[in-house]
């Protein structure tokens, strides 16, 4: 990744309370184009609810975001993705009766017009997008596989994966996108991160194994009780370091 490219993505002072908790405490953060920016933390160090507020499933009690340098107010994750924001959930959030293409398009169905008039879902470009789709990012998915709730955890991510490149989303957000896949699909999972940044797709991406994310990220941003305590490049830092964050025990040896 460049240093020049621009922040797609600039989060600045965000805060958020449910009843006395607080679950973020002025979060700081900024995403670049074509670059994965891990976020890591212990469990309650605000990721996920962090996630929710760029995908518009929450909004901040304060603080502001910024998306290519507009205010992003978002108030559903479909006002989201048509901002440019596409998000693959730890459970996916597919159709699973639906097809690969059906949910590729879903809610973005292409149309042509019977005679004119009548108008009816263009099932022929579905098809045809998909196949050139999944072979752009070398997925293999069998033909037999009519819906998605045949695929396994690996081919279901790239269909979700396959949804952001085609829709041309400027920020993908991928929440433990590894969670419960076999070795070989966690491999697959992390070339498609760095597919999306070579398009120049600003990922953010949310993990707990170290290893994986010292592989995938760019940067990495650790939280730590609602806040961004440390911002790195992966290069200059190591998994000792990052967990001294993740726990807090960075700024006990400061104190000491």
């Amino acid at each position: 990744m460049s240093a020049v490219l621009p922040a797609v993505l600039q989060v600045s002072d965000l805060r958020k309370s449910f009843g006395p908790v607080e679950a973020l405490r002025g979060v700081d953060l900024d995403l670049h184009a074509g670059e994965v920016l891990a976020v890591v933390g212990d469990n309650g160090a605000g990721k996920s609810t962090l996630i929710k507020h760029i995908a518009g499933v929450y909004k901040p009690d304060s603080g502001r975001m910024l998306l290519a340098g507009e205010p992003l107010e978002v108030t559903s994750p479909r006002e989201a993705r048509a901002r440019g924001i596409e998000t693959v959930y730890q459970d996916l959030a597919l159709a699973d009766d639906l097809s690969i293409g059906a949910n590729i398009f879903l809610g973005r169905e292409p149309v042509r017009r019977f005679l004119g008039l009548l108008p009816y879902v263009d099932d022929r470009t579905i098809r045809r997008e998909t196949a050139l789709l999944l072979q752009r990012i070398r997925s293999v998915i069998p033909a037999e596989a009519r819906t998605v709730a045949r695929l396994s955890g690996g081919q279901r991510q790239a269909v979700a994966i396959a949804r952001a490149i085609y829709w041309q989303a400027k920020v993908v957000l991928m929440d433990e996108p590894t969670a419960a896949l076999a070795v070989m699909e966690r491999e697959r999972v992390i070339e498609h991160a760095r597919e999306l940044a070579s398009h120049g797709v600003g990922v953010i991406y949310i993990g707990h194994n170290l290893t994986e994310i010292l592989k995938v990220a760019d940067r990495i941003a650790v939280m730590f009780r609602g806040r961004t305590v440390h911002v790195t490049k992966a290069g200059d830092t190591n998994q000792e370091t990052l967990i001294k964050y993740m726990t807090g025990y960075s700024d006990r040896e400061e104190a000491a």
